[in-house]
């Protein structure tokens, strides 16, 4: 037997061998007796009391050799608009694309015009497609059938607007944010950008020109806003003046550019010219010969660059090959003749 005060080496346990770490510091299991549980939780208090004394020597030495005892705290990152970057620009209308209702360019205020329509809601979404108004075509107009314009005291290069305050209510300039889309049907992806205005916001711009609309356009087709003042003018798909001398039609060639001859990946049809949504279309899109879901209807196609058009399916028959957007097929022997497109 022991005498008093002493207590058998083999029924003392060490809380810190490995084989006891998990019954007896993670609480399984009692001690075999209070004078051992007594025993090993000051052998357990001593250890810690030598692990903080080693963590404290060690935070020293570092602090002598340079380094902060305790490194400051990162700066928060700037904050940053949600979605700031470039818009989007995709082919084909807003229609075709399945755009939601009563945003962009189709959204309307409590007058039911676009002057007093939600802002955020309105900037989701533009679209810039070379039309007919009035008695100006080409011009380019927006999803709502609207006329676009150009304003003669802007500049183009730079690119700088000059409509501000009563102006810019007249005259609303077309606005986007980083996360907009712009859809595009008859002008060139390498003519659209974008430039900040005074107030900070973004405007569309083509071939450098920032565009507007005329608050007192409110049905498609109107061109009220032609000529006021002598510096107003509808847009042309290439930033030229509508309805003046040396402005240019919509595209109907099939010559590349050096810009956008690189092979699309996609290409809307449209059953009517100048890529109308008065009537159907359809998407076709991927690598290699894909043939259309209706054949022979297509009367202007918009593409994301050059693609091969065909009057057979798999891409079989008669063929064209194009850079582009072509407003009216029947200008390029086409018309209500596609059945398969090449991509590549």
């Amino acid at each position: 037997m022991p005498s008093a005060g002493e207590f058998p080496r083999e029924n003392f346990e060490n809380p810190f061998e490995p084989s006891r770490r998990l019954s007896r510091v993670g609480g399984i299991g009692p001690p075999k007796s209070l004078e051992a549980g007594c025993r090993e939780i000051n052998l357990f208090s001593k250890r810690l009391v030598s692990v903080a004394a080693l963590m404290t020597a060690g935070a020293l030495a570092l602090a002598a050799c340079g380094s902060p005892a305790s490194a400051p705290s990162p700066a928060a990152p700037a904050q940053t608009e949600a979605g700031d970057g470039a818009p989007a620009l995709l082919v084909g209308t807003a229609k075709a694309n399945d755009t939601q209702p009563k945003t962009g360019d189709w959204a309307t205020g409590s007058d039911g015009t676009p002057n007093t329509a939600e802002q955020t809601t309105a900037r989701k979404w533009v679209q810039l497609m070379a039309s007919e108004a009035g008695e100006l075509n080409p011009v380019v107009v927006n999803g709502a059938g609207l006329t676009l314009y150009r304003f003669d005291k802007d500049t183009a290069k730079p690119s700088k607007s000059t409509c501000d305050g009563e102006c810019a209510k007249t005259w609303p300039p077309v606005l986007v944010t980083g996360g907009s889309k712009i859809f595009l049907a008859g002008v060139k992806k390498s003519a659209v950008g974008t430039v900040e205005r005074s107030d900070g916001t973004r405007q569309v711009t083509i071939a450098g020109w920032p565009v507007y609309r005329f608050a007192k356009d409110t049905e498609p087709g109107d061109t009220k806003g032609q000529g006021v003042g002598g510096t107003w003018f509808g847009v042309t798909p290439n930033g030229q003046k509508a309805g003046q001398d040396g402005s240019v039609t919509v595209p109907t060639t099939t010559t590349p550019s050096s810009e956008e001859q690189r092979p699309a990946t996609s290409a809307v049809l449209f059953d009517g010219r100048n890529f109308s949504d008065n009537e159907s279309s359809q998407g076709v899109a991927g690598n290699g010969c894909k043939n259309v879901t209706r054949p022979g209807v297509a009367s202007s196609i918009a593409a994301s660059g050059s693609v091969k058009i065909w009057s057979e399916k798999d891409c079989k028959g008669k063929s064209l090959s194009i850079d582009g957007d072509v407003a009216d097929l029947a200008k390029v022997g086409f018309d209500n003749a596609v059945a398969s497109v090449f991509f590549g």
